[in-house]
């Protein structure tokens, strides 16, 4: 079983946790045991990965500046790989990303996916629903009266 669901793939509950606040993946994640027989392929490791842009958003790509990540694998017993990485140093939230991926590719994907992605992808959406209702009481909508010699 590779743990997606006609709803989130593994691209997107990567996404998920890469984008979580890092202490809300740790207490979300507080009660996931390390099964048995699982071993690090990767202990959590701090670097820095280089962000790219695009000017207006489809010109040609440059190079925006580094950022830190941590980054994390591990194995479980059966064979099954995951892998975690989040922005910003916090090697705790990088290894809770790795167990998640690795167990949702597991019979226990159903779990994770529930008290875990789940949440943190409705609280995302939330947040940014706020943000742009927010954004949206300061729209400024323009209009031009038609004046009389414009006939």
């Amino acid at each position: 079983m590779d743990g997606a669901t006609p709803l989130m793939t593994r691209r997107d509950w990567l996404g998920v946790l890469a984008r979580a606040p890092a202490a809300r993946l740790k207490h979300l994640c507080r009660d996931i045991a390390l099964p048995a027989g699982a071993t690090w392929l990767r202990r959590a490791e701090v670097g820095t990965v280089m962000v790219r842009g695009r000017a207006g958003g489809t010109g040609a790509a440059f190079n925006q500046g580094e950022i830190t990540v941590t980054r994390a694998s591990l194995q479980l017993a059966d064979g099954t790989v995951g892998h975690g990485h989040v922005q910003g140093r916090d090697k705790a939230a990088a290894g809770c990303a790795a167990l998640c991926d690795a167990l949702l590719q597991t019979d226990r994907a159903g779990l994770v996916l529930h008290d875990v992605v789940q949440v943190l992808a409705d609280e995302a959406a939330a947040l940014a629903a706020t943000r742009a209702a927010r954004a949206a009481e300061t729209r400024v909508e323009f209009f031009t009266l038609v004046r009389g010699e414009d006939q």
